[in-house]
């Protein structure tokens, strides 16, 4: 009898489930669900840098999906031996003392500050500004040493102190947080012991300070000089942590009712995207592994022999187990890849949304008609206008802060900036600088790992740009100077979430066995041009420049906001 497991992707915008088959990957079925509420922008405000998510979309997401996968694969339930869930992060929820999220509880359906705060929530900088300060100059531990050095306002405590400062009521009834991968894991499970319940260790390393040095989350003595909320909250959590191969429990009886699955279903500790992404591909060592959608998360894995007791600095953490079990995983990022992209194509629809759209002149099967026909063809025009124009003609530099900068060095107060703008500037122009300023953004990352002896030998996509968009590849390829493998599979973090499923059943002995059976092969290899590269070159100096010059700028711009 074959064996099958399924993997939950939980994306920024919808839930992906795949069905897989452990023996060789093959996936059976998939099913992908979009946040109605997300969509509808409920209890966001752009304008505040504040997204927010209901609970209820990642619930019906799950519920949706998983019915889906398991209907269309037509496999009997009692050969699905397990489920891994993997997630953005970090995005806390704000739980009440049952176990259930705050947003599910009368008085809370409405609140933002209930919600989940999702990855790209950056209302919290003044927070995590405070939380940097105060990890350097308290007297004891640094408990950003293995954050990289620098605490971002994306991660767990910094979000947490915002929201529990803003809203009384909301602090008050959260008896706990927990990372979405965890929630949702703790859901789905029998046991609803929060005491016991096992954490993600890629999630708590990564954005929670966690680490073995000093036995788990930082002190309460150095959580209560920033809110005695936050130490207390500390004995609500938990100290020890587990890798996504470990199972967290057996499906409960009300999920296996609504799935039509079995209670036998093991459920895997949860993971984030990128790190199961980076399963998902094969990863090995000496392989970085960049997951490209909206964000980026630049994903390597190191033996703890060669990476020892060093720290690389700059990243967004370094944590034994996160990846592969056993090995140390290293992760960086771009706040913004994709999005930068979809911000420029939103600020060219405008007159079209506003005027063209709303035009009496054309019917309303005309409006949705040509509507579809922008949406398919808007990014793909722009590329090829793009790739047509010669690099020694005059082309902008931007940068790719828009939504400021995780990594190298986290400082999400930066704002993008673009200059070299003249008459002659078109369209194609800007969209290439901005395809540009994306792969210089990438640049900076993996020269910081390789500054920090972290060594890199190739380079694999993933995600939807990835596959999407030859142009920026083959720019990222001539950028970085080094080849980029492209992953096949459209689902690679499902996939991998899938792998650490197949392991925590038990079907395979370790993550790495089960990778080089189930994971992704490539479709595509792109080569540095030998001749872009070295022009590439010059126009990253152009780059640092205007980093340089905009990061100063921005300094000098928060110190007068300080003084007013």
């Amino acid at each position: 009898m074959k064996n099958y497991v399924i993997g939950l992707d939980y994306g920024t915008d919808s839930v992906r489930a795949v069905l897989i088959d452990v023996e060789n990957g093959q996936e059976l079925s998939s099913d992908v669900h979009w946040y109605q509420r997300w969509k509808n922008l409920e209890f966001c405000n752009a304008s505040k840098n504040q997204f927010r998510q209901h609970p209820l979309d990642h619930i019906e997401g799950l519920e949706n999906t998983i019915k889906n996968v398991v209907k269309n694969g037509n496999v009997n339930p009692s050969q699905i031996k397990a489920i891994c869930i993997d997630t953005t992060g970090s995005s806390p929820i704000p739980v009440a003392e049952n176990g259930t999220p705050l947003a599910l509880v009368k008085g809370f359906e409405t609140n933002p500050n209930a919600m989940m705060v999702l990855w790209k929530d950056h209302t919290s900088i003044q927070e995590a500004n405070e939380i940097n300060e105060l990890a350097v100059n308290w007297g004891g531990k640094d408990y950003t040493k293995y954050e990289g050095g620098i605490y971002s306002s994306e991660w767990f405590w910094a979000k947490i102190l915002h929201v529990i400062r803003e809203d009384k009521a909301v602090k008050n009834a959260a008896f706990t947080w927990m990372e979405h991968c965890d929630l949702m894991t703790y859901l789905l499970i029998e046991n609803k012991d929060l005491n016991s319940f096992k954490r993600s260790r890629c999630a708590a390393g990564h954005k929670a300070m966690w680490h073995e040095e000093w036995s788990g989350l930082p002190s309460e003595e150095f959580l209560s000089q920033l809110h005695p909320y936050l130490a207390q909250l500390r004995g609500n959590l938990y100290e020890e942590t587990y890798t996504s191969d470990v199972v967290a429990g057996n499906l409960s009886r009300e999920w296996a009712t609504k799935l039509g699955l079995t209670t036998n279903t093991v459920i895997a500790v949860g993971t984030f995207d990128a790190h199961s992404g980076a399963v998902g591909a094969k990863i090995d060592e000496h392989t970085l592994v960049r997951v490209m959608g909206t964000s980026t998360c630049d994903i390597i894995v190191s033996s703890k022999e060669v990476i020892g007791s060093k720290t690389v600095r700059g990243i967004c953490g370094q944590v034994d187990g996160s990846v592969i079990p056993g090995y140390v995983g290293l992760e960086a990022g771009q706040s913004a890849f994709g999005d930068v992209l979809a911000w420029f194509k939103e600020i060219l629809s405008w007159p079209i949304d506003h005027l063209i759209l709303n035009s009496s002149v054309l019917n309303e099967v005309q409006k949705n008609q040509l509507k579809e026909e922008i949406e398919d063809n808007f990014i793909k025009k722009l590329s090829e206008q793009a790739e047509k124009i010669p690099l020694s003609e005059s082309i902008p530099t931007a940068l790719d802060w828009i939504n400021g900068r995780r990594s190298p060095d986290a400082n999400q107060e930066l704002k993008s900036a673009i200059n070299n703008l003249s008459l002659g500037t078109k369209a194609p122009h800007i969209f290439k600088a901005l395809v540009n300023a994306i792969c210089f953004g990438s640049k900076k990352i993996v020269d910081r790992f390789e500054e920090e002896g972290v060594k890199i030998n190739s380079v694999i996509g993933i995600g939807g740009v990835a596959r999407k968009s030859p142009f920026i590849m083959q720019t990222l390829a001539n950028v970085l100077n080094k080849p980029i493998k492209i992953a096949a599979s459209d689902q690679a973090p499902a996939l991998g979430a899938a792998v650490y499923a197949a392991v925590a059943a038990g079907i395979y002995a370790d993550v790495i066995e089960a990778s080089k059976r189930m994971g992704s092969d490539f479709e595509a290899t792109y080569f540095p041009e030998k001749d872009k590269v070295a022009v590439y070159e010059k126009l990253m100096k152009s780059y640092d420049e205007l980093s340089y010059f905009t990061e100063n700028i921005n300094q000098k711009s928060n110190v007068n906001e300080l003084h007013i």
